[in-house]
């Protein structure tokens, strides 16, 4: 277990689409987030939210690459704030907010690790690749493109936030429970070479051997893993308050045992935790389910 968590939230929405994934870190607090963890005999420090601006303070952008600069002072900031986190020896803890705080908080550990000659690896559990460039999004939204700008695909000023540069190399970042791809991000996947766990996958080999298979990845060569958790990973049924659900998704109980080989393996140092949308849900229950899953990502055990 980490010696300590800070919690950082990013009310973020202007990489999305759809209004109310700014709620997400509130509505994660609301489900006692942070007494869960203390529970578990790990210290907290809540360093509150980062200053984020609305879609209506801010200029739209080009309609591909939608509130680019709006995206990049929040992500600027995150950044920082996670870097700073894991110089000081906390675990970062980023609650959004929507996909596109991946760029930030993914730029600030991989300082971190650089700084002392060493790279990070990446489990990204998402319905989605969040593998899209300028060139081939068909919506403009940046949280789909947060993959991408991390192995340094996409637009300079996205890429090179924080420091020059990729922040990731494609041979560490493993993508689990895939089952939503545009065409340019699958070629963008393949062109890449990361390694992708579709949805069937799970289905034929089981969660266990993928994520078995995905750790090896990740921390091969590395001196840590960052984990992506977006919640549109899990079904509808399991976490209907996500903005871009997708049908056929993980199970509660595969979501749990992703987050509890992590916490076995030990190699954990970053989570962030993505789209949640409490207006799309009914009674916090999808942040409910978040705030397990960070639990049982952070060592909590049956026995």
């Amino acid at each position: 277990m980490p010696r300590a968590v800070r919690i950082i939230g990013v009310p973020l929405d202007l990489g999305a689409g759809r209004r109310g994934v700014d709620m997400g870190p509130s509505a994660i607090r609301v489900a006692d987030v942070e007494p869960a963890i203390e529970r578990l005999g790990i210290p907290v420090q809540d360093a509150g939210d980062l200053a984020v601006t609305v879609p209506e303070t801010v200029a739209y952008g080009s309609k591909s690459l939608r509130f680019i600069e709006g995206v990049i002072a929040v992500n600027a900031q995150l950044a920082q704030a996670v870097q700073t986190a894991l110089d000081q020896g906390f675990l970062p803890l980023v609650l959004g907010g929507d996909h596109s705080i991946a760029i930030g908080s993914l730029a600030g550990s991989s300082a971190h690790f650089a700084s002392h000659g060493q790279r990070v690896g990446v489990v990204w559990l998402d319905a989605h690749g969040d593998m899209n460039t300028p060139e081939t999004t068909p919506s403009g939204n940046i949280h789909g493109m947060c993959l991408a700008v991390s192995l340094g695909l996409g637009d300079a000023r996205l890429v090179n936030l924080h420091r020059p540069g990729p922040k990731l190399d494609p041979r560490n970042v493993a993508l689990v429970g895939i089952r939503d791809l545009d065409p340019g991000e699958r070629e963008n996947l393949h062109r890449a070479g990361v390694r992708v766990f579709t949805i069937r996958d799970v289905d034929e080999r089981g969660m266990a051997a993928v994520m078995r298979e995905a750790i090896a990845i990740a921390s091969d060569g590395t001196s840590g893993i960052h984990l992506q958790l977006d919640m549109d990973v899990l079904d509808p049924e399991e976490a209907p308050g996500t903005g871009t659900p997708v049908w056929g998704g993980i199970s509660y109980r595969e979501a749990h045992l992703a987050m509890e080989m992590l916490a076995d393996h030990g190699m954990l140092r970053v989570i962030d935790v993505v789209e949640i949308n409490p207006i799309l849900g009914q009674r916090n229950e999808t942040a409910e389910v978040a705030v397990e899953l960070i639990t049982s990502a952070l060592g909590k055990r049956i026995i």
